[in-house]
């Protein structure tokens, strides 16, 4: 292990404001009380409706096969719905404790766990990490062990540390560098996480309650092309409603927890319950019941203070959130960290804690009504024994408001057209995950792909599940169809109790297409590009010729000479220079020209120039480039090869 002193206190930089990302005003008591209000009605229709369903529509006979699956599905719905209305009931921003004035001001040391991220993702994390106010180390945990990392590490002035045997992924690579930490406070970022400047400036002031384990802060993310992002360019992601309500709802609750990544921890809070726990695949779920357990604090800052890579693609999103489900499945068998029956923890935390669990299990109530209305077009048994129109009227008002009261508790973060959508999207992998509860095996902690993932663009397998499904639910609207055209031996006649269930699977079967369609998308196809590409405008100098960079990434830019102006033959090696802010001197770099369109001109960076990298990489990331001013301003360089004027 390279454990050379000296922890780096680096010149403050500008930050870039994030839009939506800020921390949020406290609501005001008006419409608290709106909220409140609307959720309670939900709750109390929702209610009525069942004490309804239970005691006056329940069929007989045969139809009981439908009608107690349907009624199982609806009060699962309920239980779904009062968990919610409770976790978002309060989402005010967390308040810091003030300090005292003799309070000594804890040390810091950065852990960045890495394993097989190309550099060009790596690099930025690095570099901004160096680049954070306040004083403090920055470790590269590689378990990796790649010598490219460690001449990385080495160029910008980093810690690069590796451990002699790889044992229990994430979590093992961070105990193994606990063990040397000497500093009050560890921060830990994932390896595409990249923090903002201003990142321990706004976490550490909650360490002055000397009971606080974790400031968890949300993730976001900056490749808003992602599977995961609802639309292209928008910032609302899949996750975007836990992080910015549900976690900070849990953390009025005294239960947010720790996300993995983009979080503050106290040493000795860890130390104390045996370091990060290794007996799960989501070993940061984990280390926070055992946390809270013990007696420690948690707090969450509502503010985007680091954006990272969301999975970029289907098959990446459905890998990491069968880890994810997997891991949640073995907190669910654990005995003494069990968060809802074992000790230690309040009533609010325990539901908390029960809410994050649970909703696991929501895919099983999303493909329950999907295949329902199939059984009873198939039998002709229906699963409600009252006037089609009084269920749907009694049925439908409690839903809608159902949705009003979600919509508005989601603060804005919970759309319903895209709910509904990723709900089928989910299906495959929160299906393969709560069936692990119950099947031997539940998988081994795989990374999440970052970067390239293949070299040419192929479009994603959908799932067999969602074919399957799909299918099903077209061969149910066909066999209705069919039926009442008295052509099948299931006889009904063209009513209302006949239409309902085929309205509702039209209804399915077009969200699961949608979700067909999304899954097959050719822009979340195999990614070929190892790092993002960012649209910049930066002066530069190509070849001599003064143009402009309009994107670039750590490969490589594109930059645009003037109308009219010479242009470079492919394969021309030269020189890039680029002014980007906070420096007084140009980024240099060698390129080569690899392609070109008109005066754009795609080039790729020649060699590896780690400061001068890391310059644009900040740069790019809106973090700031002043913590690599001087790279190469130290350096001698022949102004001829830039510029003839």
């Amino acid at each position: 292990m390279d454990l050379r002193p000296a922890p780096v206190a680096s010149p403050p930089v500008r930050r870039r404001p994030r839009p939506g990302g800020e921390l949020p005003a406290p609501e005001s008591p008006a419409r608290r009380r709106v909220l409140h209000v609307l959720g309670i009605a939900a709750v109390l229709a929702t209610a009525v409706y069942l004490v309804w369903r239970i005691g006056w529509t329940m069929p007989e006979g045969r139809a009981l096969w439908v009608g107690v699956p349907f009624l199982l599905l609806e009060v699962h719905g309920f239980a779904a719905l009062v968990l919610f209305v409770v976790t978002t009931w309060d989402v005010s921003p967390a308040r810091t404790r003030p300090g005292r004035a003799e309070d000594p001001d804890p040390t810091v040391t950065v852990l960045v766990a890495t394993y097989n991220e190309p550099l060009e993702v790596l690099l930025p994390t690095v570099a901004a990490v160096l680049a954070m106010d306040e004083p403090h180390e920055t470790w590269v945990l590689d378990d990796g062990d790649r010598p490219e990392v460690a001449d990385m590490c080495r160029a910008l002035g980093a810690r690069y540390v590796t451990r002699p045997v790889h044992d229990h992924a994430k979590a093992g690579n961070l105990n193994a560098a606990l063990a040397h930490v000497t500093t009050d406070l560890v921060a830990v970022f994932d390896a595409d996480h990249v923090p903002e400047p201003d990142f321990l400036t706004r976490t550490k002031p909650y360490f002055t309650d000397p009971r606080l384990a974790l400031v968890q802060t949300p993730q976001d993310f900056y490749n808003v092309e992602s599977f995961e992002h609802f639309r292209h360019g928008t910032a609302l992601h899949e996750e975007s409603l836990f992080y910015r309500v549900i976690q900070a709802g849990k953390h009025n609750a005294g239960a947010a927890f720790w996300c993995g990544t983009n979080a503050l921890l106290r040493v000795s809070a860890l130390r104390s319950v045996g370091g990060v726990a290794t007996e799960t695949l989501t070993e940061d779920f984990h280390t926070t019941v055992r946390l809270h357990r013990a007696g420690w604090r948690t707090a969450y800052h509502n503010e985007v203070l680091a954006s990272g890579l969301a999975a970029g693609t289907p098959d990446a999103f459905y890998a990491q959130r069968r880890r994810w489900g997997r891991g949640a499945m073995q907190v669910v068998r654990l005995r003494a960290d069990n968060p809802v029956l074992g000790r230690g923890l309040t009533l609010a935390q325990r539901l908390s804690y029960a809410y994050s669990l649970s909703a696991w299990f929501d895919s099983w109530r999303t493909l329950g009504l999907a295949v329902l209305p199939v059984a009873v077009v198939v039998t002709g048994l229906f699963p409600v024994d009252a006037p089609p129109w009084v269920f749907l009227g009694l049925a439908g008002s409690s839903f809608l408001l159902q949705q009003v009261a979600t919509t508005l508790l989601g603060r804005g973060f919970a759309r319903l057209h895209w709910s509904l959508l990723f709900d089928v999207v989910r299906l495959p992998s929160n299906l393969a995950a709560t069936l692990s509860l119950v099947r031997r095996g539940t998988g081994t902690f795989a990374v999440t792909a970052k970067g390239r993932t293949g070299d040419a663009r192929a479009r994603a397998r959908v799932p067999a599940v969602l074919v399957v499904l799909l299918a099903v639910l077209v061969g149910g609207m066909v066999y209705a169809g069919l039926s009442m055209a008295g052509l099948t031996p299931t006889r009904y006649a063209l009513t209302g109790s006949a239409l309902v269930p085929v309205l509702w699977l039209g209804v399915t079967a077009g969200f699961v297409a949608a979700a067909v369609v999304r899954i097959r998308d050719d822009s979340y196809g195999t990614e070929r590009r190892e790092g993002h590409r960012f649209d910049v405008t930066l002066l530069a100098l190509l070849d001599g010729l003064p143009g402009t960079v309009v994107d670039v990434s750590l490969g490589g830019a594109r930059a645009r000479l003037p109308e009219g102006s010479a242009v470079l033959p492919v394969g021309t090696e030269t020189w890039l220079a680029m002014w980007v802010p906070d420096r007084r001197s140009p980024v240099i770099t060698p390129v080569v020209v690899r392609s070109r369109q008109g005066t754009h001109h795609r080039l790729e960076f020649v060699g590896r120039d780690w400061p001068a990298l890391a310059a644009v990489a900040t740069t790019a990331m809106g973090v700031g480039a002043l913590r690599w001013r001087a790279a190469r301003e130290e350096q001698q360089w022949n102004p001829s090869t830039l510029a003839s004027a």
